[in-house]
């Protein structure tokens, strides 16, 4: 910790980082109260002023002027077409918890999709002109060049769930490993032994995590895994009712279904509906996000539920703290800033 006065750690000027050390806060919100915002508590800000009292803390005067040049606006990018977006409640989830942290300040919201080539050559271009502060980018796959082409232009961003283990930005994303070996720990428990896995496109990250969530609970439990019984799916209700079936094709034995969403599960039971198989006497069911689909399936379904809103107040709190770095954009990638938050079991009549 620095010492009472006008030295930092480094013996020069405090830094924003020693004031939100000493405050036992994150450095978005020192730089709130420096800007006066009013988005935090009247506790937090004496917190942080009389941090800065005693630390000495002079505001980077340079950094501040740079904020004259900003525009005020973030962009919430979406590299999937238009009809996936408006089709599925995660996306909505995410913009509610963006809307609900941006509505405190000044700053814009824009939503952009980037679903095909050309939509992404427009993107980069009005990018380049820095017409935005920042980027939220939302369902981000391995081989999306939207990621790096926006490190290139150093505009602050943060990702709704890292492209490997290996991730250099920002993300903010759920406990995907986690809450799938709960899923399939819940399944055995029941008794189930022949428990199938749709997965989401296994581009995902966060998909590729589910299964391996799925694989270790199995393997874990003393059991073994049947390949036969994983079924790449895509996060449609259609690919769900897809791989159902063939999931149905090559056991017809089987007795349970994790889903990698809501809407596979969803797509999955009409599938075994139309098989006449009964949820959750023949086979029980799991979906993964807790959407109000999963509280309106008949019967209501069983599912992992990740805080999606609370991942989208994370995010844009985790890019409003890189739009207010004073340091080099170069600087804050070396910095890696993953949060994972943690998932939970809602168990209905599913299974």
């Amino acid at each position: 910790m620095a010492s009472h006065g006008t030295r930092g750690r480094s013996g020069g000027r405090p830094t924003l980082e020693e004031v939100a050390a000493r405050a036992g806060v994150g450095r978005g919100t020192v730089s709130r109260v420096i800007n006066g915002s009013p988005r935090v508590s009247d506790a937090t800000r004496a917190a942080v002023e009389a941090a800065v009292a005693e630390l000495g803390y002079v505001p980077n005067t340079a950094a501040r002027a740079l904020a004259a040049n900003r525009t005020n606006a973030i962009a919430l990018v979406v590299p999937e077409p238009e009809t996936r977006f408006f089709a599925e409640p995660y996306f909505s989830d995410i913009l509610r918890g963006v809307g609900a942290e941006l509505a405190d300040t000044e700053m814009q919201l824009l939503l952009i999709f980037a679903g095909s080539d050309r939509e992404r050559q427009r993107l980069a271009q009005y990018l380049a002109a820095h017409r935005v502060d920042g980027v939220l980018l939302v369902s981000v796959h391995a081989d999306d060049p939207l990621p790096d082409l926006i490190a290139q232009l150093e505009i602050p961003a943060v990702i709704s769930g890292p492209r490997s283990a290996a991730e250099t930005l920002p993300s903010v994303d759920s406990d995907n490993y986690g809450g799938a070996r709960s899923a399939v720990e819940h399944l055995l428990a029941r008794g189930c032994r022949r428990i199938g896995h749709i997965t989401g496109r296994l581009d995902v990250y966060g998909a590729q995590r589910r299964v391996d969530g799925y694989r270790d609970a199995l393997l874990d439990a003393g059991h073994g895994v049947d390949e036969l019984l994983v079924v790449q799916g895509d996060f449609t209700e259609e690919g769900g009712q897809r791989a159902m079936r063939e999931l149905l094709d090559r056991d017809p034995a089987l007795d349970a279904v994790f889903a990698g969403s809501d809407v596979m599960a969803a797509g999955a039971r009409q599938a075994l509906r139309e098989a006449g198989r009964r949820i959750p006497d023949d086979v029980a069911l799991i979906g993964y996000d807790d959407s109000a689909i999963a509280r309106h399936m008949d019967p209501p379904l069983t599912s992992v539920r990740q805080p999606i809103e609370e991942m989208g107040r994370r995010m844009l709190d985790l890019l409003l703290t890189e739009i207010a770095d004073d340091r080099p954009a170069v600087s804050r990638g070396l910095e890696r800033r993953q949060v994972v938050l943690a998932t939970e079991l809602m168990v209905r009549a599913s299974a």
